[in-house]
């Protein structure tokens, strides 16, 4: 049996938990206002695409390619990033809410997290070294083993990073959220001074 294959292909205001969407390839496809909410996205490949504005929240990613992908503006809760398929695994968050998603174990060098909410998001023994997490929320997120080498989180606040358990070499902060990186320490800090 082939698979579906899609090119150039646009879905507007469609509401895939009604409609499944057929197993795959997606490439250079744009998605928009779509509801993916508990879909099952399972051995899809999405090469070149972007998502603007759907509801991707709880869908099942057991062998997801997700290669140059752009979301944009979307409804990401709870989304299991360790379960995709990691060859050429690379994407772009833009203006997305990833609250309780999980990258456990997960390689996204050089990803970019442009005004999102990652809030409880697990990054735990994931290789994020090289990303740029701007202007994001990351209170609750678990960071443990986690490689930020190089990683840029200048703009971003409300983290808690231990020093001691994470990579860090060249990791870029701003002194206005470098308590995130003493909290563990149960150290007085007087932000008056």
């Amino acid at each position: 049996m082939r698979e579906a294959y899609f090119i150039d292909e646009n879905f507007e205001n469609i509401d895939f938990t009604q409609q499944s969407l057929e197993v795959g390839e997606y490439e250079n496809c744009t998605f928009r206002n779509c509801n993916f909410e508990y879909v099952n996205l399972s051995e899809i490949k999405f090469t070149d695409c972007e998502f603007i504005e759907c509801n991707l929240s709880m869908t099942k990613l057991v062998g997801t390619a997700f290669r140059d992908v752009m979301f944009k503006d979307c409804k990401m809760f709870g989304m299991a990033f360790n379960d995709c398929n990691e060859f050429g695994m690379s994407f772009k968050f833009e203006g997305c809410a990833l609250n309780n998603s999980v990258f456990y174990k997960s390689t996204i060098r050089k990803t970019v997290f442009k005004n999102s909410k990652l809030i409880e998001v697990d990054f735990s023994e994931s290789d994020i070294s090289n990303s740029v997490i701007s202007n994001c929320d990351l209170s609750g997120a678990i960071f443990d083993r986690t490689n930020l080498e190089k990683a840029d989180l200048r703009t971003s606040f409300n983290y808690t990073i231990n020093p001691t358990s994470n990579k860090l070499k060249k990791t870029k902060f701003s002194l206005s959220e470098i308590h995130g990186l003493l909290r563990q320490l149960d150290i007085e800090i007087d932000k008056n001074s």
